[in-house]
Parts: C-alpha cells; structure tokens; sequence
C-alpha cells in the first residue's frame, strides 16, 4: 500500500544521512520496508490479492539489492540499519 505523505516525511527525516537527503540507501530501504510492512497487513485479510502479492516481491528484491550494495561498500552501515528497521537476515 502507499504512504501518507507525512508518514512518508517522517520517515525520511528519521533515516536521513545529511539535510534534504532522499536519495540514500538508507532512506530507500526505510521507506520500502513501510510499504512491505504495510502490504503484509493487506495480505493478512485478502489472501488471493495475487497482483499485490507481486509487486510485493519485486519490493522485497529492491530492498534486498538495495541491503546488499550497502553491504559490500560498508559492513557497519549495513548492520546499523538492519538493526534499526528490525529486518531479520
């Protein structure tokens, strides 16, 4: 499901490296995982929503891609938002 554009905001602002920064790896996963957390709750009540279920995967791939690139430039960045977000790996 979409963001609010407010929690979309706050979310942004919480998980900024520098001022006005939108663009980071960190801010991106951030901002996926509401929306795979948000589309898990859908799927709790419409079980054959196959269309979403879709794109959910391609998010999950995003965001894994997205964990790994930050993986092979800096380990403890990795570690660090992995713990924040609560993402299991």
């Amino acid at each position: 499901m979409s963001l609010s554009a407010e929690r979309k905001q706050q979310v942004v602002r919480q998980y900024a490296t520098k001022k006005d920064d939108t663009g980071s790896p960190e801010v991106q996963i951030a901002l996926l995982t509401e929306r795979i957390n948000g589309l898990t709750e859908h799927f709790k009540l419409h079980k054959n929503d196959n269309h979403s279920r879709r794109g959910l995967l391609k998010m999950v791939s995003l965001r894994r891609r997205l964990l790994d690139h930050i993986k092979e430039k800096d380990e403890g960045r990795y570690q660090k938002i992995i713990e924040r977000l609560g993402i299991r790996r």
